[in-house]
Order: structure tokens, then sequence, then C-alpha cells
């Protein structure tokens, strides 16, 4: 018995030390458009092909930028979750009628759920920037549709709304002194941020470190895209907190921003992020495809890294890359490509969405387990 309480003590010990910690990796999606119907790709890129493709590719969230009902059917029982979205025109309808609320939910969200794992729902994208005079209405929309959810007894999809990073935090450095841009961070994402915190969502944010870069000269494009180097940092001297990468930087951007105003602890998503691989001209000269796979690849292996941020260290919950296919006149002269696939639904890149580190060493752990469990078996039975 003393033999067999060695090898059990021995193999408990082995997990504990070759088990990895656990983290809280960020969940890493794409965002998707159905293209029109008068587009030539629209037959081939068919709803059911789309689910069949993301489910291939091991993605485990699409944000449905259009929240196309054909599509939503598509990803019934795939086990992806889905993020939809209302289109700013309607956001003015939602939030003085809220029967059109309900009629929204009936259409959207109803006939699917929860066989399609909707889990949250923008009422409106970069409403702020795109449609300013609809801002007024964004906080009572979203009020209607959180309310004709709750109508229909579902209680689990959170209602927020989504801003641009470029358009509401107009300075980047230092995250410490970053703030909303008044006078919209007073009036339209004070109360919003209330809303999310007495409704458990998340604040919703497009952030785009290209942007930023292209904005701003004294940003080596190394520090934008992830590399290790001499000058690739920046160092916030209020928090004495070096950054490595502008990702993290613009992350706790936004979250000092929320700050400032009580509300620092709301989980963050973004909504969209990426590198284009083409510029919209010859000025673009960093809107490469090779610049765009180091950015993404870094990218992916950061957040799947679990190390957060300097000032959330559980990092942002989920990640949206734009886009899951390039535009069907992505091609053309004066329009950026952003997309993962090509329109025939063939990889742009040359690694996995999938590909992860440590494989190779959770396969080892495993087999060594393994063969201590036999040992320890084998014992059993002498």
């Amino acid at each position: 018995m003393n033999s067999i309480a060695f090898y059990l003590l021995l193999l408990l010990l082995l997990m504990s030390v070759t088990t990895p910690p656990s983290t809280s990796a960020t969940t890493i999606g794409v965002t998707y458009t159905t293209p029109p119907p008068s587009l030539p790709t629209s037959a081939a890129l068919s709803p059911d092909r789309i689910a069949a493709k993301v489910v291939s590719m091991k993605i485990p969230a699409v944000r449905l930028l259009d929240s196309n009902p054909s599509m939503i059917r598509a990803f019934a029982y795939t086990n992806v979750s889905l993020f939809l979205s209302v289109p700013n025109p309607l956001v003015p309808l939602l939030a003085s009628n809220r029967s059109l609320a309900m009629r929204w939910c009936y259409r959207h969200v109803l006939p699917f759920y929860p066989r399609a794992r909707i889990s949250i729902i923008s009422v409106g994208n970069d409403v702020v920037s795109y449609s300013p005079d609809v801002s007024p209405f964004l906080l009572r929309a979203m009020q209607n549709v959180h309310l004709s959810l709750a109508d229909l007894r579902i209680y689990r999809i959170s209602v927020s709304t989504t801003f641009s990073f470029f358009n509401v935090v107009p300075t980047a450095f230092p995250p410490s002194s970053a703030q909303f841009q008044e006078p919209t961070g007073e009036v339209i994402i004070r109360p919003i941020l209330q809303f999310l915190e007495r409704t458990n969502s998340s604040f919703l944010i497009n952030l785009f470190p290209y942007n930023v870069y292209r904005s701003i000269s004294s940003i080596p494009v190394g520090f934008a895209l992830f590399e290790e180097g001499p000058f690739n940092f920046r160092d916030d001297l209020t928090t004495g907190v070096r950054y490595r990468n502008l990702f993290d930087m613009m992350v706790d951007a936004v979250i000092s921003s929320m700050a400032v105003m009580g509300h620092e602890n709301l989980p963050v998503i973004v909504a969209e992020t990426g590198w284009p691989s083409s510029g919209i001209d010859a000025g673009e000269v960093d809107a490469t495809l090779l610049y765009s796979e180091m950015f993404l690849k870094a990218l992916f292996a950061h957040l799947r890294s679990g190390g957060g941020t300097p000032l959330r260290k559980e990092g942002v919950a989920e990640v949206y890359v734009f886009e899951l296919v390039e535009k069907e006149d992505a091609t053309k002269q004066g329009v950026r490509n952003w997309g993962l696939l090509h329109r025939n639904l063939t990889s742009k890149y040359s690694f996995e969405f999938s590909g992860g580190g440590g494989g190779k060493g959770r396969r080892f752990v495993e087999v060594l387990v393994g063969f201590f469990v036999e040992v320890v078996m084998l014992c059993l039975l002498i």
C-alpha cells in the first residue's frame, strides 16, 4: 500500500506541476455581413455555407453586423455564439415605439433562441460618428429592446451599443489620463454606462490600432504590431506602467475613461479590430498583407496568453476580428481590404485561426500522465 500511495502522490504532484494554470483567455470571434442579393457572390456565400466554414475554422463567436435572420438560423445547433446588431436607421424607431422593438425581437431573436446561441445585441454601431442626430435615441432604444426581451422571458441576452475608439477617446496616451470626448461623454455615454451596470452588460468598442498608428507619427509600426524592440514601448509616467503594444494601451485608455465616470469594472468587448491588407491609396504603405498577418498572429497569441492588460489582468471578454470575408469590391482601387478569407472562402493567411501555442506541450503532458496512470493501475493489480 505504501508503494501505491507513493505512485498516487507522484501522479498528483506531476499533474499540479505540468498542468498549465487556468487563465481567462479572451474569446476571439469574427464579424460578418451578408452580401447584397445583387452581388454575384451572394448566392455562393449562402448562410449554410458561411456557418459551415465558421465551424470548420473553429471560430467560437460571430458578430452579424446586419443580423440577417437566415444567417442566424444557419448557426442554430452549431454552438457558435452570436452577437447581433440593430442597424443605425432603426434606432430612433425602436426608441419611440416599444412595439417596434418587440417586433424586432420577434423577427431576429424569438424564432431562433436558444437553438442559436445569441449572447448580445448591439443597438446601433458607432452611432456617434455616423449618425450623430440618432445619438439621443440610443439609450431609450436599448431600454426598449431590453424590456422586450424580458417580456419574452429571455434574460441571458445582454443589450448594449457599440462606440468607436477613434471617435469617443480623443487621447490614447497616457492611458491613465484618458477620458471620453465631451459633450458626448457626459450626455450620451454616462447614462449608457449606468444602464450597462444595472443590466450586467458590457461596454462595446471598435478598436483599430492601425487608425491610431496612422494618426500619430511618433508611434513606431512595431509597437502597433506587438513586436519586441528597443523602441517598441511607451511608459505611462503617472502609473509607472510600461506598455509593450498599442492594443493594450488603447484598451486601458477605454478602461480609464470608464473609471472617470465610476464604471471601471464593466466588462469590455472589442466589437471590431484588425489590420487592412490593402489601403485606399498608395500612401497607405503599411496596409499590406504581411503587416496584416503579423498583427493578427500576434494579437491572437497575446489574447490567448490570458495575460490581459496592465489595468485589467483578466483582459477584454471578447474580441471580434473585422472581417470574415473580404467584400465584393475589395480588390478595386480606393477600398480597404480587411477580410480573413477570399470571396471563394480560401484563406488569405498562412496561419490557422484556431491555432494556438502550447499544443505540443499539452500533448506531452497527456502522454506522461497517461503513463503514470498505467503504472499506478499495474501496482494495484500486483
